[in-house]
């Protein structure tokens, strides 16, 4: 069918539309018809919101007139974000644009399904088109937390919530060791979180053989097994880091199972990101022999008493590629694979995506990383990435996804308590602080042995808290009957 014009009645105007067939109204709004869509927006000065495709992607707000908000390296938009359809001169998101007027409400338009909804906005219009699949559009106008709670609203009908298990106060290795893990310092770690109220102990990268390769290395001789067992027997949850769609080139997986990748035209493998010094690989989900690989990698990590998964860089199974099953579009692939996940990891098991595809999530993770790694510094001054890992880049891209909350739990990543090996203010612990108590997902990687009395008593309290977050305002909430302003952080005017 041609395209046709449409007038689209929402609250006070009338927004001129290009669309395939004809739009539906509803409450509080439109639905539009799958397929391309064009508005005219009417709003040559508004700012624009810009949503990224994956937890690590850039999200916030720009004055129409600015530069688009994106990363610039093509290799870190690799594994950041989307290098498909990136634009150095025009806004474009994902899933989802809002462009605010002088009056304050907001024209929202966003995508009600897979296959990586994009938008493009210029001073004049919105367009808005899917990769492969088609799914309708929804648009709305009106007051900002509204239309973007309307949003919300509907993706959950169309695409699910989460499972809704909740991760609790998490402890995470990452932020004080990194890689360098052993047996002997976790069980250390463990002892000395006694007395401090944490529901999950949260192993991360450096216990595997190999990225690719998931057994315990020679750091860990009594196995995985025995460490989650201490853990259960602390009172708390055994949790994992694993990366179960990618492999390092050096993996036995790559050198013995080559078949399983992801293949460029040529029939190479593709990168599907780059880290630890260069690119890895990742699976081909809708292999079924690859399907098998995860199932066995889930049961094991699984039998061995994990019930929190942290799985991390698993936008790789949305990479551009050549795949077994050419009808199944990237992000319905990596969907897919995290249902699999899921199946086999069974429903109490909280599943928690990083760099994760945010609308192929909904419905099958309990959690979902909001934004880059934070780091304990603000702010880097040999990099202008809005994707690396500082503590501003996390803050900012977190602030700008809360309209997810009602749909998954959302994880802006760690608070610092500690001073050691901490170059944060107290001014910006406290911005984190208060965004994990608003996110309601509390989590640090401040080993108990490195704190100081005041900073333990000060860990205890922010774990022991319960409080009630209303959003006021784009950066304005009531915090337990507190007023919190995060607007100048969320600005970047913090330092």
């Amino acid at each position: 069918m041609p395209d046709e014009v449409h007038l689209l009645p929402l609250g006070d105007r009338v927004i001129a539309a290009r669309l395939e067939a004809a739009p539906q109204p509803v409450d509080g709004g439109v639905i539009l018809p799958a397929g391309r869509v064009v508005l005219l927006h009417g709003l040559p000065e508004a700012q624009v919101y810009r949503h990224g495709f994956n937890s690590w992607s850039p999200s916030g707000w720009r004055a129409m007139a600015d530069a688009p908000l994106r990363i610039s390296s093509p290799i870190r938009r690799l594994t950041a974000d989307d290098t498909v359809w990136d634009d150095p001169h025009k806004h474009h998101s994902y899933a989802v644009t809002a462009l605010s007027g002088e009056d304050g409400d907001v024209l929202l338009i966003g995508a009600l399904g897979l296959d990586v909804p994009r938008l493009t906005v210029d001073r004049d219009a919105v367009t808005g088109w899917y990769e492969s699949a088609g799914a309708p559009w929804f648009v709305a106008y009106g007051p900002e937390l509204e239309v973007f709670e309307r949003y919300a609203r509907l993706l959950g009908e169309h695409l699910g919530v989460g499972a809704r298990n909740r991760a609790g106060r998490v402890w995470s290795s990452w932020y004080a060791y990194y890689e360098d893990i052993d047996q002997a310092t976790l069980r250390r770690d463990l002892e000395d979180l006694a007395g401090l109220p944490f529901d999950v102990f949260q192993v991360d990268d450096g216990w595997e053989t190999m990225v690719g390769d998931w057994q315990p290395n020679a750091k860990f001789p009594a196995g995985l097994d025995d460490l989650a067992a201490r853990v259960g027997a602390a009172g708390m949850t055994p949790g994992i880091w694993l990366a179960p769609f990618i492999a390092r080139p050096e993996s036995e997986l790559v050198r013995e199972r080559p078949h399983l990748l992801l293949k460029g035209a040529a029939g190479e493998p593709v990168a599907a990101g780059y880290n630890w010094g260069g690119p890895y690989y990742a699976l081909d989900t809708t292999l079924p022999e690859a399907q098998d690989h995860i199932r066995d990698m889930i049961s094991t990590v699984v039998g061995w008493g994990f019930r929190y998964l942290k799985l991390d860089f698993v936008n790789a199974a949305a990479v551009t590629a050549v795949r077994h099953d050419s009808k199944v579009g990237r992000e319905q692939a990596y969907r897919d694979a995290m249902q699999l996940i899921r199946e086999t990891a069974g429903p109490d098991v909280y599943l928690l995506g990083s760099g994760a595809p945010v609308l192929g999530s909904l419905g099958v993770c309990d959690g979902i990383r909001i934004g880059p790694d934070v780091a304990p510094f603000w702010t880097n001054y040999a990099t202008e990435d809005p994707s690396d890992a500082t503590a501003e880049n996390a803050f900012v891209a977190s602030v700008h996804r809360l309209w997810l909350r009602d749909l998954v739990d959302l994880d802006p990543d760690v608070v610092y308590f500690r001073d050691r090996r901490s170059l944060l203010t107290p001014v910006q612990r406290d911005l984190l602080v208060d965004l994990a108590a608003i996110c309601g997902f509390k989590a640090t990687s401040d080993p108990a042995g490195w704190l100081d009395p005041p900073e333990r008593a000060a860990l205890a309290d922010f774990l022991a808290r319960d409080e009630r977050a209303v959003q006021l305002g784009r950066y304005r909430f009531d915090l337990g009957g507190r007023e919190v302003d995060l607007t100048r952080a969320a600005l970047r005017g913090e330092r």
